[in-house]
């Protein structure tokens, strides 16, 4: 159970900034360019202790159960819900991700296709690429002084309310958790109070059952009429059909989508969307995140988040697990154990170290409702014999009936 030479497998043509940083922490590390399947996954994971997946990789509770040397995973992106998360914490693997490292593309991308809708760029470069000449005014504006509503306002919603602002839009946004407004950005009550102010509404929530639907026709019906809307968040959040006929009716005056309810597999797939052909739509294939400093930043915050994992136990970055950080200390060894959160264990576990005569120096244990998660640093006899007397520890823990996961890492 001591730490030994770790096997990483990273798919869908994550950045080599990460491939580097696991391959000088000793990791052997595999890539694929493209997706797998979950069935093949499944099959690829035996042996694997770290995996990488960006978001088009489903990963299900039979591909996790497939894995049982599976120690971390990696989502190169911001989302999660490509992965059963309960399944991996039964399992006691936990989750990370980069929730920041793309806010700035983002974020950009959004005031671009602010400026694009309102002088409708998009339609005049497609008429002259088509050898069409239209030199028209109507309907074109300049964005400043003009109202921007921000649905969401985290990182990526207030970032955009920063750039938008010295732009000279005025900006105001809804969230259903509190937030510190930036600058002069400026909080509403209700959604409903956002859309009837806003020339361009702009989603930035994460994929949940609220938010599921959440620009429906109601509320699409809601919004100033001739406003824009746009979407870079997740695909559930519009009703596409009904965004598609508000702009055919010249209810909402142009949109920019970059998430849809459903996205090809890979580039040789076709898409079908009604959004298709329509006055003043931009449409992009999911590339709020894809520039070459948001994909680097992801690579590395992902990566040494399993690093730190694998060297010293730490989760505080995980997004399914308890969270626990315990500064290594040299000369001691670390046996991080996952069990079911059941009264007793941290007894049973303490009896096992006496047993065997080791010295606690440092315990965290940290729990949710399923599981807890130990991190418990001994102090032993230096060299082979105090590797087999942790060893040893390590191994009667893993005997106990609540035990999921056990392993040792050395300072």
């Amino acid at each position: 159970m001591v730490q030994t030479r770790k096997k990483a497998l990273l798919v869908e043509n994550i950045h080599p900034g990460a491939v580097a940083l696991l391959a000088q922490a000793g990791f052997e590390v595999e890539t694929l360019k493209a997706a797998l399947k979950p069935d093949e996954m499944a099959a690829r994971l035996a042996g694997v202790h770290l995996l990488g997946i960006r978001s088009k990789t489903q990963i299900t509770q039979a591909a996790l159960a497939s894995a049982p040397d599976l120690i971390a995973l990696g989502c190169f992106c911001i989302g999660t819900n490509q992965v059963d998360l309960g399944s991996a914490n039964a399992l006691g693997v936990p989750v990370f991700n980069a929730p920041f490292s793309n806010t700035r593309s983002v974020a950009e991308l959004v005031i671009g296709e602010i400026i694009m809708l309102s002088r409708q760029l998009g339609d005049r470069s497609r008429e002259v690429h088509e050898g069409k000449w239209r030199k028209v005014s109507a309907g074109c504006f300049e964005v400043r002084g003009k109202t921007l509503g921000i649905v969401g306002y985290g990182h990526i919603g207030s970032q955009v309310g920063v750039l938008a602002e010295a732009m000279g839009l005025r900006v105001v946004f809804f969230d259903v958790a509190t937030k510190l407004p930036m600058g002069n950005n400026r909080s509403l009550a209700t959604l409903g109070d956002l859309l009837e102010q806003s020339d361009f509404v702009t989603l930035h929530v994460p994929a949940t059952r609220e938010t599921h639907g959440m620009m429906g026709e109601p509320q699409i019906a809601g919004m100033k009429r001739g406003a824009y809307l746009i979407n870079a968040s997740r695909g559930t959040v519009v009703d596409i059909a009904a965004l598609a006929a508000a702009i055919a009716s010249g209810q909402v005056g142009g949109a920019a989508v970059d998430v849809y309810p459903e996205e090809p597999e890979g580039a040789s797939d076709a898409f079908a969307s009604p959004l298709r052909n329509l006055p003043n739509v931009i449409l992009t294939p999911h590339i709020g995140g894809s520039t070459e400093e948001a994909q680097e930043m992801i690579g590395r915050e992902v990566a040494t988040s399993l690093i730190k994992l694998i060297d010293s136990g730490t989760t505080t970055a995980s997004v399914n697990f308890p969270n626990v950080e315990l500064p290594m200390t040299p000369g001691l060894h670390r046996v991080l154990n996952v069990h079911r959160n059941v009264p007793g264990v941290l007894g049973d576990v303490n009896h096992i170290v006496s047993q065997h005569g080791g010295n606690i120096r440092g315990q965290t244990l940290s729990t949710d409702a399923s599981i807890g998660y130990l991190v418990m640093d001994l102090e032993v006899t230096a060299g082979a014999e105090g590797v087999a007397v942790a060893g040893a520890v390590a191994a009667d823990i893993a005997k106990l009936v609540t035990n999921i996961k056990t392993r040792v890492v050395a300072s």
